[in-house]
This record gives structure tokens, sequence and C-alpha cells, in this order.
């Protein structure tokens, strides 16, 4: 399932919890995809707390509890991680990560907690939601056959690596336009992981991130910054990343295009992607100044400077998932739709 469409499982079972309809929710997928993000995401949506509870690392006790004596009976100390209403809160998330790579012997110590919301005298909290995460067998981490137990107290969701979600993730954080415009270019390079070879750095959506930094520590360091972008995303990637920035000085001139100044649209492909996501990247800026309006209006007329109007859709639309609704007040916006009718603006 594509991550827009898992975001709105995850808030809705995040809500049903409250009302005691709550399904906890297994979300599988490979390394650096972005499965610890989107339930970071649904955390800071609601602003709940997220207990983050890495099972791989933990023995049973550890969820279980440690017992003591109180007078002719046993008890259970509990642990101080779980769930706890006044401490913690009404609401929020327990997030049982890597729980894949969990012994057999934890992953057991799970099975009431997931199910029944308890272990022992201890009970989750109704407000708090269950929701966990971890790699496949053939994504060549350290992972164990779940056990079928513990599988039947899951929904499962197979998390899909998806282009236009993450171009409207990576806007939302900041990701350099040049990375975005180079992932739009090369999008089979947006997930590129072969668990044969066993790669220890390969493109995915959490190393392109990590590509974004490294290019504003060492753009300027022409001795560096090839060797800092392949040591993110991959030998290969990174070559090809570097070529494309080199290239980048061929632009034409972004702020001229802000302006509304006529401007012609370079014929070569990447170039264009390069302008369509820097131009994205302005409307975002100007998104809350007073010259919003303008700014959009003229960045939605250049779209119609691309020799295909597929280009043209694809920076129109990266601008929606970036500053919304408001793009539909924008006056060029019904004329350019109009003229674009015969292409699909939304997936």
């Amino acid at each position: 399932m594509r991550p827009a469409h898992l975001m709105t499982v995850l808030d809705k079972e995040f809500l049903s919890a409250r009302e005691g309809q709550h399904t906890p929710v297994m979300i599988w997928g490979p390394p650096g995809v972005g499965k610890s993000q989107i339930i970071g995401q649904i955390a800071e949506r609601h602003q709940v707390p997220l207990i983050d509870i890495r099972l791989s690392q933990m023995e049973p006790s550890d969820l279980r509890g440690i017992p003591f004596r109180n007078g002719e009976t046993v008890e259970w100390a509990v642990p101080a991680i779980l769930p706890d209403a006044e401490r913690h809160g009404p609401q929020g998330i327990l997030f049982l990560d890597e729980i894949t790579s969990a012994t057999p012997s934890v992953s057991a110590a799970a099975y009431q907690l997931i199910l029944d919301r308890r272990l022992g005298e201890y009970e989750i909290p109704d407000g708090w939601a269950i929701f966990a995460a971890g790699n496949r067998q053939g994504d060549r981490g350290v992972t164990y056959t779940m056990p079928a137990p513990l599988a039947n107290r899951f929904s499962h969701f197979e998390f899909e690596v998806n282009l236009d979600d993450w171009v409207a993730w990576a806007y939302q954080h900041g990701v350099d336009d040049r990375i975005i415009a180079f992932v739009r270019f090369r999008p089979e390079l947006l997930f590129e992981f072969d668990p044969a070879h066993n790669p220890m750095a390969f493109p995915s959506p959490r190393s392109w991130e990590f590509a974004s930094r490294a290019l504003h520590k060492f753009e300027h360091q022409n001795d560096v910054r090839l060797g800092t972008l392949q040591a993110c995303v991959g030998p290969a990637a990174g070559i090809e990343l570097n070529a494309f920035i080199n290239n980048l000085d061929q632009l034409p001139d972004i702020d001229a295009i802000v302006r509304g100044e006529p401007v012609s649209a370079p014929k070569e492909i990447d170039l264009q992607y390069a302008v369509a996501a820097s131009l994205v990247g302005r409307a975002i800026k100007a998104r809350d100044s007073e010259e919003s309006m303008e700014v959009h209006g003229n960045i939605i007329e250049y779209a119609n400077a691309f020799p295909q109007k597929e280009m043209g859709v694809m920076l129109v639309s990266d601008m929606h998932r970036a500053i919304g609704q408001d793009i539909f007040n924008v006056p060029q916006f019904t004329k350019w739709s109009n003229a674009v009718a015969d292409v699909m603006l939304y997936n």
C-alpha cells in the first residue's frame, strides 16, 4: 500500500482506539523506505506521545517486568516503558519496531500485550493504538519468521514505495530541490536495493534525505562532494547525482520566472525536471508571503512553457500537494487546467 493510503489507515486506527474498535497494525517493508517515520507522522499529526520499543534489543523480562515478593505472594513490577495514562497521557501510540528481529521468546511475551492489550495485571490505556513494523525475510536483515499466533494478532500491510508520495514528503521536510529533481528524472532510483548483493549504501527514501544533508554540507568542496554522495546512495547513483548537479549551471533564470518574465524552457529533459523542482520550492517559500498569489500565478503560467504538457502537469500537481487548496484560488489555474484538460492531473 502506498504511503498516502497507509497514512489514512493508520490515522483511522489511531482514532478507533478510543472507541474500543482498534486493530493492531503490522507494516512490512524493506529497510530505508520510511516505515518508522510514517508512524512518527501520525503521532505528530495528533500531538500525542509515541513510545518506540525496539523489540530486537529486549529480553522477555523487559516486557513482562520483574517479579518481586509481596508478603506470601509474588507480583510483577510493570516496566516504565509501557504506556501509562498518568505519566504519558490518555492517548498515544505504542510502536513495536523491528518486531521481526525479536527473538521468539520476546515475541511470545508480546502476544498478550498485542491482542488483549494487557500483561498480567497491567493494561494498555484505552486511547493508545498499537502499531508494529519489520523487515521481510528476503531483505537480508536479522529476521525471524513471525509465529502464526503473533501474526494473527495484526492486520498486515505491505509498504509500497511511491514517487509522488515521497516527493510530497520531501518538499515538506526541506529535502534539497536538486535531489527531488534528480529522483523525478531517475524515478527507478528512488529505491534500488538488491538483497542478493547486500550493499552497504543504496538509494532509498531514507538515504536520499542523507544525500540532501551531504549536499548542503559539502556543496562547495568538489574534492569530497562526490564521495559523500556515494556514501549515502551508493557508487553508481552518487556519480549520476553529482553529474546531474554539475549540469545545473545551464538552468534558466528561476528568479525571472518567478517575477513573471518570459523565459524559455530548456530543451534537455533533466534540466526541465530541475526547473520544475526549483519552482515548486519557490512556491512553498512564497506560500505565506504577500506576493504568494502573484508568485504562484507566474509559476502556473510558466507550466505552459514546457514542450510536453506532462511536465507542466507534474509541476502543478507537485505544487498542489505542497501548498494545498490555495492553488485553486490562483487566477491562472483555471486557464491552465483548461489547456491541459486532456491530461490527467491527479492519480
